[in-house]
């Protein structure tokens, strides 16, 4: 595949990187991708303990001296409590990347590149892409409106073309990639690389349920819907019966205190706590009350593959 920034920054063959999926992603999962000369990332929540993650880390280390690259996902705000440990431990034991979400980057960018960690911002939008810009990102990850969980609204063409045409940094885009086709159609719109998530739910590596598996199997594109029970925040989600007997609307009182500006974000802490533990039970036991986080870009799983056979059809 032809070398882009993304390969030369991260030093890998292919211009992908295995994205961060709460409850999804693995050492087992990224140890692959980095076998198959691709990045991988791994949301820092998926672990209970400080000591879990270092000891991930440490797991990484060792099997990265076979080449690819690896990387931590960091929700930055108030809802992640854990977020100044987790922090402070990527940096004393060293990674490729962080990904930010949710919050100002400004804290992990200052302690990351003292380290040398390259530090990618989720973004949206232009006006947040600037931002992050201004405080020292090395490269933002586009979020359009073909990814999985929290998505944009723009169409990735549109996005990348508008970030590449206002900012300096690189643009990594998320969201629509399911093929080679679509991963050079990301490249041919200017973006160095692309973050690449729901097509890895329904690998052998991952540790969710089977039944989480089948259904990325089993559904479509046009079987995905949104939801703002999971975060507050809209998230796209498979359209199990279970989800179609809710409903996708935050609760009518969630809804009428998110309009007390003094309210709002406690509201949103608590939906973000609850909609987690609802979607780590999903992902880890099968029962009628199911939800399950993807992207439209499972439209291109027909079966349960390997990691490195999900490699192979985004690059062939």
């Amino acid at each position: 595949m032809t070398d882009t920034t993304l390969s030369k920054m991260l030093d890998i063959k292919h211009p992908i990187i295995m994205a961060p999926m709460f409850l999804v992603s693995n050492v087992a999962m990224v140890k692959e991708a980095m076998a198959c000369g691709i990045a991988g990332c791994i949301p820092a929540l998926n672990y209970r303990t400080l000591a879990e993650l270092r000891s991930a880390i440490q797991e990484l280390k060792i099997a990265k001296v076979a080449g690819g690259a690896f990387g931590f996902n960091l929700i930055v705000n108030k809802s992640n409590v854990k977020y100044q440990e987790q922090l402070q431990i990527l940096c004393e034991e060293g990674c490729d990347f962080i990904i930010t979400s949710l919050g100002s980057p400004q804290e992990t960018i200052r302690k990351a590149h003292e380290v040398g960690i390259k530090v990618f911002c989720d973004i949206t939008d232009l006006a947040y892409a600037q931002k992050v810009e201004a405080l020292g990102a090395d490269a933002v990850i586009a979020v359009n409106n073909q990814a999985g969980g929290h998505r944009g609204e723009m169409k990735p063409k549109d996005l990348i073309s508008l970030l590449n045409e206002h900012c300096n940094i690189p643009v990594i885009s998320a969201g629509g990639v399911g093929t080679k086709e679509e991963l050079d159609k990301m490249l041919s719109y200017g973006a160095i690389g692309v973050s690449v998530g729901s097509p890895f739910i329904a690998s052998k590596e991952s540790n969710i349920t089977e039944e989480y598996k089948q259904a990325c199997v089993d559904f479509g594109a046009q079987d995905i819907v949104m939801t703002e029970r999971i975060s507050g925040t809209p998230c796209t989600v498979i359209n199990t019966p279970y989800v179609q007997k809710i409903g996708t609307k935050s609760p009518w009182l969630e809804r009428t205190l998110n309009k007390n500006k003094k309210l709002k974000k406690w509201v949103k802490m608590l939906r973000f706590y609850i909609g987690m533990k609802a979607t780590e039970k999903a992902a880890q036991q099968a029962t009628y009350k199911t939800v399950w986080v993807a992207g439209p870009s499972i439209e291109h799983t027909k079966q349960i593959l390997p990691v490195k056979d999900i490699v192979e059809k985004l690059i062939h």
